[in-house]
């Protein structure tokens, strides 16, 4: 596909309305997440983390009532509290992220034409 830049010098162009919607906008987005996705994504990448899977095997063995040596919500105590601790951080960075966005894409630029 081919992108056509059109100058704002005042002349308009036949069908720039379309060929403007058909494109997306020139925004800056440096965020990781979106709200519906955040879950998902986050649990995701908590999951590929050697450590994190370590725990997660810890308490699915735990629920087998043969295998069984604590109680089931201690297990569960520090692989909650480290996926807690590090979504929260990551919903916080992303925050900061789509703050920092927001003001760049509303600053005032300066276009020159010939």
């Amino acid at each position: 596909k081919w992108r056509i830049v059109l100058p704002d010098n005042g002349r308009h162009w036949k069908g720039w309305k379309q060929v403007s919607t058909f494109y997306s906008r020139n925004e800056i987005q440096t965020t990781k997440y979106t709200w519906v996705m955040f879950l998902p994504q986050s649990l995701l990448g908590q999951f590929h983390r050697l450590g994190n899977l370590y725990f997660l095997f810890l308490v699915v063995l735990n629920c087998l009532p043969q295998v069984e040596v604590f109680h089931r919500e201690i297990t569960m105590v520090p692989l909650v509290v480290v996926l807690l601790a590090s979504m929260i951080k990551d919903a916080i960075e992303d925050y900061r992220k789509y703050q920092y966005d927001k003001t760049i894409n509303f600053t005032k630029t300066r276009v020159y034409d010939k």
